[in-house]
């Protein structure tokens, strides 16, 4: 069996692949207790992605359907379920917004009061686009890393205990992730700056 990484809470691999294996097999008892386990991580992250609750009841939905359908395919010793599960949402929630984005783009909304957030700008732009598309072209540790510390507000830690891996381990991932996040936005680099400019009204930081 794998050794937990330095650093977070022993994962019961065996006890995971049993549940799984029940899950495959129509128990829905074992369908309840998955989601006990994992259905307030799940809208978490719904939440502080989409910033709608209804979304993120939706999203849940959606990861716990994906979760039944790929329980007879589950190889233990890969993850511990909350952290699959915690993918599996955080996914889907990309995917959500990558389409709002894009619907966005083709139809900018009437502003409110005529006011506009800097997020909402970023969103509605051509240089949002890029940005969650860079994101989301970077290997899947390295995008969840970013994801969990810069998006979702975890800390270091937190995100370290989700991903099942120790902080030093996180961090060389995020900066990893922000070295090749830097690399790919730089011919967009003054556009965005331009972007960011003027949906706050004021100069951001240099990436």
């Amino acid at each position: 069996m794998p050794r937990p990484p330095h650093g977070t809470h022993p994962v019961d691999y065996e006890a995971d692949a049993a549940l799984m294996r029940r899950i495959a097999s129509g128990d829905k008892t074992a369908g309840r207790e998955l989601m006990e386990r994992s259905l307030g991580q799940v809208l978490a992250i719904g939440r502080r992605i989409l910033r709608d609750p209804v979304e993120a009841e939706d999203v849940a939905q959606d990861t716990f359907i994906r979760a039944w359908k790929a329980a007879p395919d589950w190889q233990p010793g890969q993850a511990k379920l909350e952290s699959w599960m915690c993918r599996i949402a955080t996914n889907l929630c990309l995917d959500r917004l990558r389409k709002k984005r894009e619907a966005l783009m083709e139809s900018p909304p009437e502003l409110r009061d005529g006011a506009v957030t800097a997020v909402d700008a970023l969103i509605a732009s051509e240089t949002g686009l890029c940005v969650m598309a860079a994101i989301a072209a970077l290997p899947e540790r390295q995008r969840l890393a970013l994801e969990l510390c810069h998006f979702q507000d975890y800390s270091n830690i937190e995100a370290a205990d989700k991903l099942e891996i120790s902080v030093d381990a996180l961090e060389s991932l995020l900066a990893r992730g922000r070295r090749k996040l830097k690399a790919k936005l730089m011919p967009q680099r003054e556009e965005l700056m331009s972007s960011l400019s003027e949906a706050a009204g004021s100069t951001p930081e240099v990436m």
